[in-house]
Protein backbone atom coordinates (compact mmCIF):
# COMPACT_ATOMS: atom_id res chain seq x y z
CA UNK A 1 0.00 0.00 0.00
CA UNK A 2 1.06 3.53 -0.26
CA UNK A 3 1.33 6.74 1.33
CA UNK A 4 0.83 8.69 -1.75
CA UNK A 5 -2.54 7.31 -2.78
CA UNK A 6 -4.13 9.57 0.10
CA UNK A 7 -2.69 12.42 -1.16
CA UNK A 8 -4.20 11.52 -4.66
CA UNK A 9 -7.80 10.64 -2.98
CA UNK A 10 -8.00 14.37 -1.57
CA UNK A 11 -6.74 15.59 -5.04
CA UNK A 12 -9.30 14.73 -7.58
CA UNK A 13 -10.46 18.29 -8.68
CA UNK A 14 -10.34 18.04 -12.95
CA UNK A 15 -10.78 21.61 -13.67
CA UNK A 16 -12.59 20.97 -16.71
CA UNK A 17 -15.97 19.70 -14.48
CA UNK A 18 -15.93 23.21 -12.88
CA UNK A 19 -16.76 26.92 -13.59
CA UNK A 20 -14.94 29.77 -11.54
CA UNK A 21 -17.29 31.49 -9.59
CA UNK A 22 -16.39 35.17 -9.30
CA UNK A 23 -17.77 37.92 -6.90
CA UNK A 24 -16.64 41.99 -7.22
CA UNK A 25 -13.99 40.60 -9.84
CA UNK A 26 -12.57 38.07 -7.73
CA UNK A 27 -12.62 34.46 -7.55
CA UNK A 28 -14.36 33.18 -4.64
CA UNK A 29 -15.23 29.56 -5.86
CA UNK A 30 -15.39 26.73 -8.43
CA UNK A 31 -18.54 25.09 -9.45
CA UNK A 32 -19.48 21.82 -10.68
CA UNK A 33 -20.72 22.51 -14.14
CA UNK A 34 -24.10 20.70 -13.34
CA UNK A 35 -24.47 22.61 -9.67
CA UNK A 36 -24.38 25.82 -12.60
CA UNK A 37 -27.21 24.61 -14.34
CA UNK A 38 -28.91 24.24 -11.17
CA UNK A 39 -28.56 27.86 -10.48
CA UNK A 40 -29.91 29.39 -13.77
CA UNK A 41 -32.73 29.48 -12.05
CA UNK A 42 -31.75 32.44 -9.46
CA UNK A 43 -30.76 34.82 -12.22
CA UNK A 44 -31.49 38.06 -9.51
CA UNK A 45 -28.73 36.38 -7.38
CA UNK A 46 -26.09 34.55 -9.89
CA UNK A 47 -25.33 35.26 -13.58
CA UNK A 48 -24.49 32.11 -15.55
CA UNK A 49 -22.06 32.49 -18.42
CA UNK A 50 -20.68 30.04 -20.48
CA UNK A 51 -17.34 29.92 -19.09
CA UNK A 52 -18.14 31.50 -15.59
CA UNK A 53 -20.40 32.25 -12.64
CA UNK A 54 -20.91 35.71 -11.15
CA UNK A 55 -22.51 36.83 -7.65
CA UNK A 56 -24.17 40.05 -8.77
CA UNK A 57 -23.99 42.93 -6.75
CA UNK A 58 -26.04 43.67 -3.98
CA UNK A 59 -25.46 46.75 -1.62
CA UNK A 60 -23.27 45.78 0.90
CA UNK A 61 -22.27 42.31 2.15
CA UNK A 62 -25.17 41.62 4.50
CA UNK A 63 -27.28 41.91 1.34
CA UNK A 64 -24.76 39.01 -0.73
CA UNK A 65 -25.23 36.79 2.51
CA UNK A 66 -29.13 37.36 2.65
CA UNK A 67 -29.52 36.90 -1.11
CA UNK A 68 -27.54 33.72 -1.30
CA UNK A 69 -29.24 32.22 1.85
CA UNK A 70 -32.22 32.50 0.10
CA UNK A 71 -31.12 30.18 -3.04
CA UNK A 72 -29.25 27.92 -0.06
CA UNK A 73 -33.00 27.39 1.56
CA UNK A 74 -34.33 26.72 -2.12
CA UNK A 75 -31.38 24.01 -2.52
CA UNK A 76 -32.08 22.64 1.10
CA UNK A 77 -35.58 22.04 0.36
CA UNK A 78 -34.61 20.13 -2.47
CA UNK A 79 -31.85 17.81 -0.88
CA UNK A 80 -29.11 19.82 -2.81
CA UNK A 81 -27.51 21.04 0.04
CA UNK A 82 -28.30 19.63 3.67
CA UNK A 83 -27.40 22.52 5.96
CA UNK A 84 -24.77 22.17 8.74
CA UNK A 85 -26.23 23.48 12.31
CA UNK A 86 -26.44 26.96 11.16
CA UNK A 87 -22.70 27.66 10.89
CA UNK A 88 -21.70 30.04 8.77
CA UNK A 89 -18.26 30.65 6.71
CA UNK A 90 -16.27 33.79 5.85
CA UNK A 91 -16.03 34.03 2.24
CA UNK A 92 -12.77 35.74 1.09
CA UNK A 93 -10.79 35.55 -1.77
CA UNK A 94 -7.59 35.10 0.18
CA UNK A 95 -6.82 34.47 3.51
CA UNK A 96 -6.60 36.70 6.21
CA UNK A 97 -8.29 39.42 4.08
CA UNK A 98 -11.91 41.18 5.04
CA UNK A 99 -14.51 38.67 3.77
CA UNK A 100 -16.82 39.37 1.28
CA UNK A 101 -20.15 37.90 2.46
CA UNK A 102 -21.13 34.62 4.83
CA UNK A 103 -22.19 31.39 3.59
CA UNK A 104 -23.71 28.49 5.65
CA UNK A 105 -21.17 25.64 6.07
CA UNK A 106 -23.55 23.10 4.26
CA UNK A 107 -23.59 25.17 1.20
CA UNK A 108 -20.04 25.37 0.84
CA UNK A 109 -18.97 22.58 -1.45
CA UNK A 110 -21.62 23.15 -3.53
CA UNK A 111 -20.55 26.73 -4.37
CA UNK A 112 -16.95 25.22 -4.22
CA UNK A 113 -15.16 28.56 -2.02
CA UNK A 114 -12.84 27.64 -0.04
CA UNK A 115 -13.04 26.69 3.98
CA UNK A 116 -9.71 26.73 6.57
CA UNK A 117 -9.71 23.71 9.36
CA UNK A 118 -7.78 23.51 12.55
CA UNK A 119 -5.77 20.36 13.02
CA UNK A 120 -3.86 19.51 16.40
CA UNK A 121 -1.36 16.96 16.76
CA UNK A 122 -1.31 16.32 20.74
CA UNK A 123 1.67 13.65 21.59
CA UNK A 124 3.51 12.30 23.92
CA UNK A 125 7.33 11.05 24.21
CA UNK A 126 7.72 7.72 25.85
CA UNK A 127 10.81 6.25 26.46
CA UNK A 128 11.99 8.05 23.35
CA UNK A 129 9.57 7.12 21.05
CA UNK A 130 6.29 9.43 19.78
CA UNK A 131 3.22 8.69 20.60
CA UNK A 132 -0.14 10.28 19.42
CA UNK A 133 -3.07 11.02 20.85
CA UNK A 134 -5.32 9.60 18.33
CA UNK A 135 -9.97 10.11 18.89
CA UNK A 136 -12.31 8.08 16.99
CA UNK A 137 -15.30 10.05 15.78
CA UNK A 138 -18.71 9.41 17.07
CA UNK A 139 -20.72 6.78 14.86
CA UNK A 140 -22.92 9.14 14.50
CA UNK A 141 -21.20 11.77 12.56
CA UNK A 142 -22.48 12.58 9.36
CA UNK A 143 -18.77 12.37 8.02
CA UNK A 144 -16.69 10.25 8.68
CA UNK A 145 -18.27 7.78 11.00
CA UNK A 146 -16.70 5.83 13.77
CA UNK A 147 -13.12 6.69 11.96
CA UNK A 148 -10.50 7.99 13.62
CA UNK A 149 -9.21 11.19 13.99
CA UNK A 150 -6.93 13.55 15.40
CA UNK A 151 -6.48 14.82 18.89
CA UNK A 152 -8.42 17.88 17.56
CA UNK A 153 -9.52 19.52 14.70
CA UNK A 154 -12.13 22.21 13.55
CA UNK A 155 -13.21 24.13 11.07
CA UNK A 156 -12.74 27.92 10.92
CA UNK A 157 -15.83 29.67 11.36
CA UNK A 158 -17.05 33.33 10.78
CA UNK A 159 -15.09 35.74 12.70
CA UNK A 160 -12.93 33.65 14.05
CA UNK A 161 -9.30 33.03 13.00
CA UNK A 162 -6.97 29.70 13.15
CA UNK A 163 -5.55 30.40 16.90
CA UNK A 164 -8.80 31.32 18.14
CA UNK A 165 -10.59 28.23 16.61
CA UNK A 166 -7.96 25.93 18.04
CA UNK A 167 -8.31 27.56 21.57
CA UNK A 168 -12.03 27.10 21.31
CA UNK A 169 -12.28 23.58 19.15
CA UNK A 170 -9.53 22.34 22.52
CA UNK A 171 -11.42 22.61 25.03
CA UNK A 172 -14.72 21.17 23.54
CA UNK A 173 -13.26 18.45 21.66
CA UNK A 174 -10.31 17.20 24.50
CA UNK A 175 -10.53 19.54 27.72
CA UNK A 176 -7.16 21.24 27.39
CA UNK A 177 -6.62 23.63 29.40
CA UNK A 178 -5.64 27.05 28.12
CA UNK A 179 -2.69 26.99 29.74
CA UNK A 180 -1.27 23.83 27.91
CA UNK A 181 -2.84 24.80 24.90
CA UNK A 182 -0.65 28.04 24.83
CA UNK A 183 2.47 26.02 24.10
CA UNK A 184 0.89 24.24 20.47
CA UNK A 185 2.60 26.01 17.68
CA UNK A 186 1.81 26.27 14.14
CA UNK A 187 3.79 23.39 12.41
CA UNK A 188 2.22 23.43 9.00
CA UNK A 189 -0.62 23.70 6.41
CA UNK A 190 -1.84 20.81 3.95
CA UNK A 191 -4.32 21.97 0.99
CA UNK A 192 -6.06 20.12 -1.69
CA UNK A 193 -8.97 19.97 -3.81
CA UNK A 194 -11.52 17.13 -3.71
CA UNK A 195 -14.37 16.56 -5.56
CA UNK A 196 -16.99 15.47 -3.74
CA UNK A 197 -20.96 14.43 -4.38
CA UNK A 198 -22.04 17.99 -3.54
CA UNK A 199 -19.74 19.96 -5.59
CA UNK A 200 -15.65 20.35 -4.47
CA UNK A 201 -13.71 20.53 -0.87
CA UNK A 202 -11.64 23.15 -1.61
CA UNK A 203 -9.67 23.29 2.03
CA UNK A 204 -6.77 24.78 3.76
CA UNK A 205 -5.61 22.89 6.98
CA UNK A 206 -3.61 24.84 9.40
CA UNK A 207 -1.47 22.40 11.47
CA UNK A 208 -0.28 22.67 15.35
CA UNK A 209 1.89 20.50 17.14
CA UNK A 210 1.67 19.95 21.00
CA UNK A 211 3.74 17.72 23.24
CA UNK A 212 1.65 16.95 25.94
CA UNK A 213 2.53 16.32 29.20
CA UNK A 214 3.02 12.97 31.42
CA UNK A 215 -0.09 13.56 33.64
CA UNK A 216 -2.83 15.41 30.81
CA UNK A 217 -5.44 12.99 29.21
CA UNK A 218 -7.96 14.56 26.52
CA UNK A 219 -11.38 14.37 26.98
CA UNK A 220 -14.49 14.75 24.82
CA UNK A 221 -16.55 17.12 25.88
CA UNK A 222 -19.27 17.98 22.86
CA UNK A 223 -20.30 14.46 21.68
CA UNK A 224 -18.14 14.16 18.54
CA UNK A 225 -15.31 11.86 19.86
CA UNK A 226 -15.91 9.03 21.61
CA UNK A 227 -12.83 8.00 23.08
CA UNK A 228 -9.02 8.57 22.75
CA UNK A 229 -5.91 6.27 22.55
CA UNK A 230 -2.59 6.62 22.73
CA UNK A 231 -0.95 5.07 19.47
CA UNK A 232 2.66 5.16 18.50
CA UNK A 233 3.03 7.28 15.83
CA UNK A 234 4.92 4.72 14.01
CA UNK A 235 2.29 2.09 14.35
CA UNK A 236 0.09 5.44 12.96
CA UNK A 237 1.58 6.12 9.64
CA UNK A 238 1.48 2.16 9.15
CA UNK A 239 -2.34 2.38 9.21
CA UNK A 240 -2.51 5.19 7.04
CA UNK A 241 -0.49 3.15 4.87
CA UNK A 242 -2.23 0.31 5.07
CA UNK A 243 -5.61 0.68 6.02
CA UNK A 244 -8.74 3.18 5.77
CA UNK A 245 -8.95 3.33 9.69
CA UNK A 246 -8.72 7.52 9.71
CA UNK A 247 -10.63 10.47 8.60
CA UNK A 248 -10.33 10.88 5.10
CA UNK A 249 -8.07 14.33 5.24
CA UNK A 250 -6.54 12.86 8.82
CA UNK A 251 -4.26 10.92 6.80
CA UNK A 252 -2.87 14.16 5.18
CA UNK A 253 -2.22 15.65 8.82
CA UNK A 254 -0.30 12.35 9.81
CA UNK A 255 2.00 12.42 6.47
CA UNK A 256 2.81 15.96 6.97
CA UNK A 257 3.50 14.98 10.63
CA UNK A 258 5.89 11.96 9.87
CA UNK A 259 7.73 13.94 7.29
CA UNK A 260 8.34 16.64 10.03
CA UNK A 261 9.24 14.52 12.76
CA UNK A 262 12.04 12.23 10.29
CA UNK A 263 8.93 9.32 10.29
CA UNK A 264 9.57 9.33 6.47
CA UNK A 265 12.93 10.07 5.06
CA UNK A 266 14.11 10.53 1.56
CA UNK A 267 15.39 7.18 1.15
CA UNK A 268 10.78 6.66 0.45
CA UNK A 269 11.00 6.50 -2.86
CA UNK A 270 7.73 8.66 -2.90
CA UNK A 271 9.97 11.31 -0.52
CA UNK A 272 9.25 14.21 -2.64
CA UNK A 273 5.75 13.62 -4.37
CA UNK A 274 4.76 13.63 -0.62
CA UNK A 275 5.97 16.70 0.27
CA UNK A 276 4.38 18.76 -2.97
CA UNK A 277 1.25 16.57 -2.53
CA UNK A 278 0.72 18.37 0.41
CA UNK A 279 0.61 21.53 -1.08
CA UNK A 280 -1.37 20.68 -4.06
CA UNK A 281 -4.45 22.62 -3.60
CA UNK A 282 -2.42 25.42 -3.83
CA UNK A 283 -1.99 28.58 -2.15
Amino acid sequence: MSLLRHIHACNTYRPERFLPLFFAGERVGFVRRDNAEVLRRFPRVIEVAAGSLRILPQDDGAAVTAALDEVVEVLVAEGLISKWRDEVFAIAPRWAEAPLFTLDRGAVSFFGVRAHGVHLNGYRRIRGRIWLWIGRRNPAKVVAPGKLDNMVAGGIGGGLGALATLVKEAGEEASVPASLIAQAHAASAVTYKMEVPQGLRDDVLFVYDLETPDDFEPRNTDGEIVEFMLMEAREALARVRDTEDFKFNVNLILIDFALRHGLVTPEEPEYLELLAGLRAGGA
